[in-house]
């Protein structure tokens, strides 16, 4: 496999996971970072980072909308729900770093 192959194939496999995790909307962040340590805003974050990496300007605001689809407030509005108790516990002594 060329360097080239090997860039094409993790981007396509991002773009998969991006597609996926916008398909999914009934799964919460928190849930998210409970079971794996990353979420949605953990990857918008990492999207940032590369970006700032190549000196590319790239916002937060505008990362976020790569990952979620939409602006993040639109999401949280529409999508986002108030974490139960179990859930922010376990989030809380876990807590997971990214």
């Amino acid at each position: 496999m060329t360097p080239q192959e090997q860039l094409e194939l993790e981007a396509a496999a991002f773009r998969r996971l991006v597609d996926h995790l916008r398909g999914r909307t009934d799964v919460q962040n928190i849930e998210l970072m409970n079971l794996s340590g990353f979420c949605r805003n953990c990857l918008s974050k990492w999207y940032k980072a590369a970006a700032d990496d190549r000196q590319i300007d790239v916002s937060l605001d505008d990362a976020r909308e790569v990952v979620y689809g939409m602006p993040y407030a639109e999401w949280k509005a529409q999508y986002q729900k108030e974490a139960s108790a179990e859930q922010q516990a376990a989030f809380d002594q876990g807590k997971p770093r990214v």
